[in-house]
C-alpha cells in the first residue's frame, strides 16, 4: 500500500526561528522520494505557529521540483476561505508542474481565528463548502468554471492552462462531525480519518458513509486515507516517553488552536457537533481529553508501530496511511530520528500490505473538512 509522509511546519513555543523550522521540514521533504514515501501531504493554517503553512500548493510545487514520482497532497485546501476558481487554477498548475501528481484535499474548516482573520463568518462555512466543492469539482473535470448559488455566483469562465488530467481519485475529505461524514457520501468524495473520536464511533460514521455513498453514486465508496502521528524509537521506554512528551503536546496545541472547549460553537450553524464536544470537555477535563487524543495515535517499537497499523488497516479497510513523524515541541534531532527509524523498518512493511492506491488512476473521486 501507499504510505504518505505529513508535514507540520510548527513552531509553538518559540525555542526556533521561523527559518529554523522551513529549513527542517523542508529536508524531510527533500529526502522522502529517497526514504522511500510515496506521497508528501500538508494541511492549510494561518497567522499562528500551530502550522505555518499558508499556501501549500506553493509548497508542494517546491517538492514537485525536486522530486520525480512522489504523489503532493493536501490535507486540506479550506474552500470557504478562498475564490474556487483560483483554487482551481492553483491545483491545475501544479499538475502541469508535475505531470498529474497533485492530490486535492478540500475541507469547510474549524480555526475560528482562521475565520475572523479571513472575514468570513463561520456560521456560513458549510454552505459555503457544498457550493464551492460543487464548482470547483466541476471546473476541474471541464476546465469551465461557472455557479449560481447562494454565495457563489460565478459567470462562466474558461480554466487556462486546462487541466492536465482527470482528478477522479484524486481528491479527499476528512470529516469528523457526522453531519460532515454525510455530505461528503453525497458529493461523492472519499473519507480521510484524522483521530479526534473514539475508533468505535469512527467504524459507525464509516459503516454510515458507505451505505450513503453507494446508494446516492450506485458504487462502492472508497477506501478512507487514515492520518497517524506516529512515535518510534527501538527502546521501548523511550517510545513512551515520546507519546508522553510530544504526542500529548500536539494534542493540548490542536486543543487550544481549535478551542475544543469552546460552548460556543452550538449557536454556530454547521458546528453543533463541537458544541457537544465542548460540553464533554468541560465536564472531563481538557487534560483528560488531551491525554485521550495522544492514545488515539500510534506509538511504540517498530514491529509494535507495523501492528497497530496493520490493525487498524484491517479494523477500516484503510487505503493509504499518511504518517507524520516530527510534531508538538519535538526536538529537530528527535524528529529526524523518529522520520528515519520509521523509513527504515515501518514504511517497508506497510508497503508490503494489500490496499488500493488513492491518487494514482481513476476509481471513484476521493476529499476534507473537520
Amino acid at each position: 500500500m501507499d504510505v504518505g509522509l505529513g508535514l507540520t511546519f510548527q513552531n509553538l513555543h518559540g525555542h526556533n526561528s521561523d527559518a529554523e523550522v522551513y529549513r527542517n521540514e523542508l529536508s524531510l521533504a527533500a529526502r522522502a522520494e529517497d526514504q522511500g514515501f510515496d506521497s508528501i501531504w500538508t494541511p492549510e493554517h494561518h497567522f499562528t505557529g500551530y502550522m505555518m503553512t499558508p499556501n501549500v500548493p506553493q509548497f508542494l510545487s517546491w517538492v514537485a521540483g525536486k522530486t520525480k514520482r512522489i504523489k503532493l497532497g493536501t490535507t486540506v485546501t479550506v474552500l470557504p476561505w478562498h475564490n474556487p476558481v483560483r483554487i482551481a487554477e492553483s491545483f491545475i498548475l501544479l499538475d502541469q508542474f508535475s505531470e498529474g501528481r497533485a492530490i486535492l484535499g478540500m475541507g469547510r474548516g474549524l480555526g475560528k481565528e482562521e475565520f475572523d482573520g479571513f472575514n468570513v463568518p463561520m456560521g456560513e462555512a458549510r454552505r459555503r463548502f457544498r457550493e464551492y466543492a460543487e464548482a470547483l469539482l466541476q471546473g476541474l473535470e471541464s476546465g469551465v468554471m461557472e455557479y449560481d448559488g447562494e454565495f457563489l455566483k460565478q459567470p462562466r469562465v474558461e480554466l487556462r492552462p486546462a487541466p492536465y488530467k482527470s482528478y477522479r481519485g484524486r481528491v479527499f475529505a476528512s470529516a469528523v462531525s457526522p453531519e460532515s461524514v454525510r455530505l461528503m457520501a453525497s458529493l461523492d468524495v472519499g473519507l480521510m480519518i484524522i483521530a479526534q473520536k473514539p475508533w468505535d464511533r469512527v467504524e459507525e460514521d464509516l459503516r454510515d458513509y458507505r451505505e450513503r455513498f453507494e446508494a446516492a453514486n450506485g458504487a462502492k465508496a472508497p477506501k478512507p486515507v487514515v492520518v497517524a502521528f506516529v512515535a518510534c524509537n527501538e527502546d521501548k521506554a523511550k517510545a513512551q516517553e515520546m507519546r508522553d512528551k510530544y504526542l500529548v503536546e500536539y494534542a493540548r496545541s490542536t486543543s487550544s488552536f481549535y478551542k475544543f472547549g469552546n460552548k460556543e460553537f452550538e449557536k454556530i450553524e454547521g458546528y453543533e457537533y463541537y458544541g457537544a464536544l465542548a460540553r464533554s470537555v468541560e465536564k472531563h477535563g481538557i487534560e483528560p481529553f488531551n491525554e485521550f487524543l495522544a492514545d488515539l495515535q500510534v506509538y511504540g517499537r517498530p514491529e509494535e508501530v507495523i501492528e497497530k497499523l496493520t490493525a487498524m488497516k484491517e479494523r477500516f479497510d484503510v487505503g493509504q496511511f499518511i504518517i507524520y513523524t516530527q510534531f508538538g515541541d519535538m526536538p529537530f534531532d528527535v524528529g529526524r530520528e523518529n522520520y528515519e527509524l520509521i523509513a527504515r523498518k515501518v514504511l517497508p512493511a506497510l508497503k508490503d500490505l494489500d490496499a488500493d492506491t488513492p491518487g494514482s488512476e481513476p476509481a471513484v473521486t476521493l476529499q476534507g473538512a473537520a
